[in-house]
């Protein structure tokens, strides 16, 4: 079955890669970037439509939105795929702080203004997480803009952990609707991932070390795809975090806290409605 796929971060790495194979694949596909010189070469190579937005900028998300439900009333899947690592704690123009707004705020409300087309597609909701919500997340539910002991591998693991969480919380909330929220970790990508950050890790991913360790975007795209064609119920577990494309079982007793995920919907509900 041809579907209608929306993907973020697709100027470049995973979401590039899966665009390309989505495409080779018969599927209707839309690329989203920040960049629109990146956005629009990558469009032009695979002859699809783009559109721009900055996640640091939450007016450009509802731009976005209104954008893709007119242009797409039915859409089968969202993966929400952007997001980063940052350098020193900084604010958005929207006031929140630019990790924490880039990787789940940015994304919850772009899912949340898109739900009549997604409800309409019976949608599968792909978050793309990472296995930094093990390793870094050290989530505090009353510090969600990383305002006290920030570091940028802190930031974006508890960034990750969020993507899990909302993953969880909106399968609940709409899966009796049709939709299907499903989170993976792709790998250690050599893209162009830490390029904003001074910390460690943008050695790492802007040396020859990286060839060491990384993964192509091809490889990490592979999930994304694959959970992208697949069906809910049977390919995969509707609200499950996957590595491998198994269900992950290196995990933190909080990625799986219904409470906290209910909380922090809520928190995030009301942080966009003061931008409204």
């Amino acid at each position: 079955m041809t579907k209608t796929i929306i993907i973020t971060g697709a100027s470049d790495g995973i979401g590039e890669a899966a665009a390309a194979e989505l495409v080779r694949g018969g599927h209707t596909v839309v690329v989203v970037g920040r960049s629109a010189s990146k956005t629009e070469a990558v469009a032009t190579k695979l002859g699809v439509p783009f559109y721009v937005a900055d996640f640091a900028d939450l007016s450009q998300v509802r731009t976005l939105a209104a954008e893709l439900l007119a242009a797409y009333p039915r859409i089968d899947v969202l993966a929400n795929n952007a997001g980063g690592i940052m350098g020193e704690r900084a604010l958005t123009v929207d006031g929140n702080e630019k990790t924490f707004q880039v990787n789940h705020l940015a994304p919850f409300l772009l899912t949340t203004l898109l739900m009549p087309a997604l409800v309409a597609g019976r949608a599968t909701v792909i978050q793309t997480a990472s296995r930094a919500a093990y390793a870094f997340g050290r989530f505090n539910i009353d510090d969600l803009q990383n305002a006290t002991s920030y570091a940028p591998q802190r930031a974006y693991g508890n960034g990750k952990l969020a993507n899990i969480l909302f993953t969880r919380e909106l399968q609940r909330r709409f899966g009796d609707q049709g939709i299907n929220a499903v989170s993976f970790h792709p790998g250690v990508v050599g893209t162009s991932f830490a390029s904003d950050t001074t910390h460690v890790m943008r050695f790492f991913y802007h040396s020859p070390l990286k060839r060491l360790f990384t993964i192509s975007p091809e490889k990490g795209a592979d999930q994304l795809v694959w959970l992208a064609q697949g069906t809910p119920g049977s390919t995969f577990e509707p609200g499950a975090y996957y590595e491998s494309r198994a269900i992950a079982t290196k995990v933190k007793p909080e990625m799986y806290d219904d409470e906290l995920a209910r909380v922090l919907w809520e928190k995030s509900e009301a942080l966009v409605a003061q931008t409204s």
